[in-house]
């Protein structure tokens, strides 16, 4: 995205316009922000949210990589081998 992309071509874009750029609506947006899963500032008395446009890309790119590995992982021989507890304080255990 360059600078031309957005709306404004301003360095930080509101929660709506990510929201437009994300092709989601502003309170998934919100919810991402206050979760701190997508870093933002609040800015001014009225604390107006914004998200910056390099930190937008970089999240973009973050959630690509998350889906690659996933995918990789559920593609290895280690995806179906089952989980397995280990607890010593059950009686059954022997030392």
């Amino acid at each position: 995205m360059t600078e031309s992309d957005a709306p404004g071509g301003n360095r930080f874009l509101t929660l709506a316009d990510t929201a437009e750029v994300l092709n989601v609506s502003a309170s998934q947006v919100y919810a991402l922000v206050r979760s701190g899963e997508l870093p933002a500032i609040k800015i001014g008395g009225g604390g107006h949210w914004r998200v910056e446009r390099s930190v937008l890309e970089s999240y973009i790119q973050d959630k690509y990589e998350e889906i690659r590995r996933m995918n990789l992982w559920n593609q290895s021989d280690f995806a179906s081998i089952q989980e397995y507890s280990f607890d010593p304080t059950r009686p059954d255990h022997e030392s």
